[in-house]
């Protein structure tokens, strides 16, 4: 896709078009787009937000699609299923920490956001956390395009998957490190709750 060119036909609609795009998938076209942000072609902060509430949409709508019409559609798609059924597993032991890392594996977005609404996971904590993540993914990819430059120009498309990886990696790599923390603390307060006052 030739990204300088849709922006010079379309000129402000661009950010229409990537709020459309992202709200399938995108994580090429955006890290494209970031790209041109870089070179003064686009405005960082509004294809941010272009991204985020694209992708935050996207999901909101595969969520709503799997809590309305989730089983009939698995029924009359058996390909599917395994598919879901992966996702669903992951959902069931860990809700929070899916919703907000979905985003980074490459190729399963859309069937994560469907299978979350046939978990029966409440629609506000989704909402919720959807926001969240759709933040987070806009701004790693965003941001990625903006500050690697020329140098990722021509590697972009081969990239999209390792790098998903690669933000996925990190997101838990501080997720580990927060709860390693939370551990030690409460560890060193055991012993003083337990030692008798004097």
């Amino acid at each position: 896709m030739d990204v300088p060119r849709l922006i010079h036909e379309h000129g402000a609609w661009f950010y229409l078009f990537t709020f459309a795009w992202t709200f399938v998938e995108g994580e090429t076209f955006v890290l494209v787009a970031g790209f041109a942000a870089a070179q003064g072609l686009l405005n960082a902060p509004l294809l941010l937000v272009s991204a985020w509430l694209g992708s935050f949409a996207g999901d909101q709508c595969y969520f709503w699609i799997g809590r309305r019409f989730g089983l009939r559609l698995l029924s009359r798609r058996p390909l599917w299923r395994s598919r879901v059924d992966s996702a669903l597993g992951w959902v069931k032991r860990y809700d929070k920490w899916f919703i907000l890392s979905f985003r980074f594996i490459y190729g399963i977005r859309n069937f994560s956001s469907f299978a979350l609404g046939i978990s029966g996971i409440d629609w506000r904590r989704f909402m919720i956390f959807n926001f969240t993540a759709a933040l987070l993914w806009a701004i790693a990819f965003v941001g990625g395009g903006y500050f690697c430059g020329r140098a990722f120009e021509r590697m972009l498309g081969e990239i999209a998957e390792k790098f998903s990886l690669l933000m996925l990696g990190a997101f838990i790599v501080v997720v580990a490190s927060f709860a390693i923390v939370l551990w030690l603390r409460r560890r060193r307060r055991t012993p003083e709750a337990a030692s008798p006052s004097s």
